[in-house]
């Protein structure tokens, strides 16, 4: 365990002590893993060998003036705060496209912080001084460089992993939840399971989630790729919709859902859409073409 490790870690259990003193009462901080810091706090101690999950939680908050609740969701990469922070505020009262720009301003505040910051505690303060601007549907004027240049936008492409993904209401719900948000890609049912989601990095995170909550646990995100924009992104898109990828299965998928999917199609679908490095990220094995 690396010095910098152990220090990001031991930071990141002292500001998860500051936000339970913040919010005492049960259910405002909700950790998706509720063993989550025992598992550092062993991971810190030398009991356990195994790097721990990172950790996730959801800070539910009241914002006094409208009287409305944020659902501020939180995901500390193990290096932060050295890297940046993953974070996508949400509340019903809030359209697609005010919350698209409550979470460009949040993301615009924690971007000023110095790696080695923690931020949550000031992004919880920014959103109680600033988000009612955004429910009252009112423009932020006091932004100069956005009428002096062209907004950039991140546009993100997240590769997810899963065991596998069989139930038809999963597969429904997945494809819904791509269709209705600004998204393309793909999911691949079966044994491995793969999501491709591609768009706008806001639009993005809340796919990702979405489809996780409120119990999906043996599903992680295994890759990212992150590019700057000031379009509408469209030229950077690998896929041209979000669909469903149904490839060949191998095993016994008469009398159980125990098939695996056949990744030398599944490999030759990426070669397509320029995607082939992705094969080794998610499987672990080089790739080799279904002819040699």
């Amino acid at each position: 365990m690396s010095a910098s490790m152990k220090e990001c870690l031991q930071l990141q259990l002292l500001e998860m002590e500051m936000l339970f003193s913040m919010f005492p009462n049960q259910g405002e901080v909700k950790l998706e893993d509720v063993n989550a810091l025992t598992n550092i706090k062993r991971y810190l101690d030398g009991i356990r060998e195994a790097l721990p999950p990172k950790i996730e939680f959801v800070i539910t908050l009241q914002i006094e003036e409208p009287k409305v609740k944020i659902d501020l969701q939180v995901t500390m990469p193990h290096s932060y705060p050295y890297v940046a922070l993953q974070m996508f505020a949400r509340s019903p009262q809030l359209d697609r496209q005010q919350q698209l720009l409550l979470n460009k301003g949040l993301t615009s505040y924690i971007g000023t912080f110095d790696p080695g910051e923690l931020c949550v505690c000031a992004a919880i303060q920014w959103l109680q001084d600033n988000s009612a601007s955004y429910f009252l549907n009112r423009k932020l004027v006091d932004e100069p460089s956005t009428q002096a240049k062209p907004v950039k936008n991140t546009f993100l492409r997240m590769w997810i992993y899963s065991h596998h993904i069989y139930q038809q209401d999963l597969r429904k719900k997945i494809l819904e939840v791509g269709k209705r948000l600004d998204v393309t890609g793909f999911c691949m049912t079966g044994k491995p399971g793969i999501i491709c989601v591609e768009g706008f990095k806001e639009h993005c995170e809340e796919f990702w989630h979405t489809i996780r909550y409120p119990n999906w646990k043996h599903i992680s995100c295994k890759h990212a790729e992150s590019m700057e924009t000031e379009g509408d992104g469209q030229d950077l898109r690998l896929f041209h919709s979000f669909e469903e990828l149904l490839l060949e299965a191998h095993g016994d998928y008469g009398l159980r859902n125990d098939y695996h999917m056949n990744l030398g199609q599944f490999l030759e679908f990426l070669k397509k859409h320029k995607s082939e490095h992705v094969f080794q990220i998610l499987f672990g094995i080089e790739s080799k073409s279904s002819d040699s």
